[in-house]
């Protein structure tokens, strides 16, 4: 689960105080990503003041060759493997995501490592005098978010460590998110599912149109939206924009093939993609992430790759093919043990659910499996444990232990009761640790 306390056990030497205070600095920002009611409008999300930030920063992101990516899912995994292509290309690349797992270095990576705890201190310390002066000036309104500080940070490192490719993953939604300040070369929207409806709309027109807010005129996008209405949504956007737009099903293609029982071996996926304007075709490509929507993911990466080609970058199939292979999404359906199978899945809305259950369904062998689950407040718990739930023996319900937004497991157990769980499969355990303990010492039987 991603741990976003700024709470550090490091020693009191100058380094880790000048670490601490970073950490503090930003952690005591407006933070969306923490607070039980995040707002989405104008008022609270303001390009004004991002670009204001950017200006006063001496906008970093001016020079960045940029590669812009919104979506409801997949975000992270399409980024990940565009990263990692370029990467094997020789082009040095950096990659701002949301959220981290462990510690926020991780959101400004290039070549797939995490800035460093002294590079932290030293974005920090660059932009907090341009923030402070920008907190007297908005009393009113706010100064600068949590989020919009590190998407500038991220915009500093990557110019500063002049890097050929920045890939940039929306927040939230895009029209009003920080990322979109960007003229990228690309734009890309992975897909389209309900999720913060509250921020967002109760439609998937409504989501869609948020979504779409990241292209630009001229500017090509690459969509791997399926499904109407959505799909629709966004050609309109790129018709009124000018934007040429490649689209899943039409544009590119892809097949997966799905790796077999992986709870008693490591091996790997592997896809077909059909590019038909440029007329490009892998076979056979080998990735280490599982489930047909990541290898929906790889053919909208595999698409974007080819985009760029059009456009110049020197980006052989040998380095497509070798990018494929290396790239890595933690907490992606990810298998960190066997004998006991264990696999972690960040999962937190329906359509995501849907595909952990038929990627176990398709992956792995069929025997008693336990399920641990925790969820935020802003979620959709009834539609995600009724789609859960009938694939597992056992469940047990936790919570986050530093997440304000996290949902007490007795409210989580009440809910499986309500759609109908037998009570002898829930389990309540008041912290994860307990859970873990819960779920690997008690047989199904």
């Amino acid at each position: 689960m991603p741990t976003m306390s700024g709470k550090s056990h490091h020693d009191a030497s100058p380094k880790n105080r000048a670490y601490q205070a970073a950490l503090d600095f930003l952690y005591g920002r407006v933070n969306y990503e923490r607070v039980l009611s995040t707002p989405y409008s104008a008022r609270q999300f303001k390009l004004d003041r991002m670009r204001e930030l950017s200006q006063r920063l001496g906008c970093p992101d001016a020079g960045l060759p940029i590669v812009h990516i919104a979506g409801t899912k997949g975000k992270g995994s399409t980024a990940s493997l565009i990263a990692s292509i370029a990467t094997a290309a020789g082009l040095r690349t950096g990659v701002f995501s949301s959220p981290h797992l462990h510690r926020i270095e991780e959101r400004l990576a290039i070549d797939a490592e995490p800035a460093s705890a002294q590079q932290l201190v030293e974005l920090v310390e660059l932009v907090r005098p341009v923030v402070e002066a920008m907190d007297r000036c908005h009393t009113q309104e706010g100064g600068p978010t949590y989020f919009e500080i590190t998407t500038a940070m991220a915009l500093c490192h990557f110019a500063r460590q002049r890097v050929d490719l920045a890939v940039l993953e929306v927040g939230l939604g895009g029209r009003l998110d920080s990322t979109n300040i960007c003229r990228p070369k690309v734009a890309v929207i992975t897909s389209i599912s309900f999720d913060h409806m509250a921020q967002l709309g109760d439609t998937l027109e409504q989501i869609a149109f948020e979504k779409a807010g990241i292209v630009k005129p001229s500017v090509p996008v690459i969509s791997g939206v399926a499904e109407s209405p959505a799909r629709e949504v966004i050609a309109r956007r790129c018709a009124e924009c000018d934007a040429p737009l490649w689209q899943v099903g039409r544009d590119f293609h892809f097949e997966y093939f799905p790796p077999r029982l992986l709870d008693q071996q490591a091996s790997m996926a592997r896809v077909d993609v059909e590019i038909a304007p440029t007329r490009a075709s892998y076979r056979g490509l080998e990735m280490d992430l599982i489930g047909r929507h990541q290898a929906a993911n790889a053919a909208t990466a595999l698409a974007t790759i080819e985009q760029l080609r059009q456009q110049g970058w020197a980006i052989a199939p040998e380095a497509v093919r070798l990018g494929m292979r290396r790239a890595r999404c933690p907490a992606r359906i990810e298998v960190i043990q066997r004998k006991p199978t264990v696999v972690v899945d960040g999962a937190h809305n329906e359509a995501s659910i849907g595909a952990l259950v038929r990627t176990l369904d398709e992956s792995f062998a069929k025997r008693c499996k336990w399920l641990v689950f925790a969820a935020g407040q802003d979620k959709d718990i009834r539609g995600m444990l009724t789609r859960i739930l009938p694939c597992f023996d056992q469940v047990v319900f936790t919570r986050y232990q530093t997440n304000p937004r996290s949902v007490p497991p007795e409210q989580l157990a009440a809910c499986a009761r309500s759609i109908g769980t037998d009570e002898r499969g829930i389990h309540v355990c008041s912290t994860p640790l307990e859970a873990w303990q819960t779920a690997t010492t008690i047989s199904c039987a």
